[in-house]
């Protein structure tokens, strides 16, 4: 709560699914944490009334039929908390007017109701950024599990097959394996469309010759995965072979810089140096990386000039890329443990190597 009181408020109330997950292991799609003097409760609905008295650890449950959000902002008001923090990143302001009008007036008058929220930016989801030993065991066991589809993947990886087909039997083999979900729409990106960062998975047919892209995570004991591997069916040009290891040795060099107190601006500019040197910076169009956690992106963001700094326990992507519109394009992404002794690759078990089927 030292964050809250540094907001100078009483209490915070959390209405963002991870952040409640977070502070409570609810899992439920409906849910609110209020916590004030010491005290929290989660607030839910009869649908979860089983499940929230399950899963929910060291705090109070309480079952209504009104909106999570609703019940939250009453209890802290009886408990005669005059100044609450919120999520303003995470709140809409529909639900913060409703949880407005929940004030009870009998209690605050119009003034105070209007300075009763106390906007913040994300308090518990810098909590988050910092993993501890129980969520990084669940996080090296998703990324074990995700190199394991990948190497499985690669039979399927046939020149006149769909897309669609590979990612449908990556996502079959994955829920067979056990995970909840994707942690996002499977990227199979293939031919001229590897040029995409973010080319779903289609019809088109995987070509006699040419890059496929391969992005996929999966939601594992409620944590995401993340990576990224690149293939060429056929015989490569020299080009293609010279784009690729760039990328690579950009991959390698941002993986090398990160460590605890290095400000992910100086990570970012270990991938881009390279590829600006190999003059494929202007076709890198994205940030370097992000954190991964409960939330497939969160903080903290590898990006340029961004002047955030590592610390031991955060889990972040390293994925450079270069895309050559209307040729083709490479990415190459890892899950980066930062240690007290570096960074350690989590997904290190599939390899990297230049790979020709």
């Amino acid at each position: 709560m030292e964050s809250v009181s540094a907001a100078k408020a009483e209490a915070l109330v959390v209405t963002h699914g991870p952040d409640v997950r977070y502070l409570t292991g609810f899992t439920g799609s409906s849910g609110a944490v209020a916590l004030a003097g010491g005290q929290a409760a989660l607030f839910t609905d009869g649908r979860y009334a089983a499940q929230a008295r399950a899963e929910a650890k060291g705090v109070r449950v309480v079952i209504d039929k009104r909106p999570p959000a609703v019940q939250a902002v009453e209890w802290l008001a009886k408990a005669g908390v005059r100044h609450c923090a919120f999520d303003a990143g995470q709140t809409s302001l529909a639900a913060l007017e409703a949880m407005r009008k929940a004030l009870p007036g009998t209690l605050l008058s119009g003034t105070a109701r209007r300075g009763f929220f106390v906007a913040t930016d994300g308090l518990v989801a810098r909590l988050r950024q910092v993993k501890d030993a129980g969520e990084i065991g669940k996080m090296r066991k998703g990324a074990a599990l995700g190199c394991r589809l990948f190497e499985g993947i690669l039979e399927h990886i046939v020149a006149g097959r769909t897309e669609a087909s590979v990612a449908a039997h990556l996502e079959f083999a994955a829920r067979m394996a056990g995970v909840e979900a994707m942690s996002f729409e499977t990227i199979v990106a293939s031919g001229k469309r590897s040029a995409l960062p973010h080319g779903r998975a289609t019809m088109a047919k995987l070509p006699k010759r040419g890059f496929v892209t391969l992005d996929f995570g999966m939601l594992l004991d409620g944590y995401c995965s993340d990576m990224t591997r690149t293939v060429h069916l056929g015989r490569a040009t020299p080009g293609e072979w010279d784009v690729y290891h760039s990328v690579l040795e950009a991959q390698q060099a941002a993986v090398a810089a990160v460590a605890p107190g290095v400000a992910c601006g100086v990570v970012d500019e270990a991938a881009r140096s390279v590829l600006r040197k190999a003059k494929l910076d202007k076709v890198f169009s994205h940030s370097t990386g992000h954190g991964v956690g409960l939330e497939i992106h969160e903080g903290p963001r590898v990006a340029a000039n961004q002047e955030q700094v590592l610390e031991a326990g955060m889990v972040v992507t390293i994925e450079p890329g270069a895309y050559l519109a209307g040729q083709f394009g490479v990415r190459i992404e890892d899950m980066v443990l930062v240690t007290q002794g570096g960074g350690k690759v989590l997904t290190a078990a599939s390899p990297k190597d230049w790979m020709e089927l």
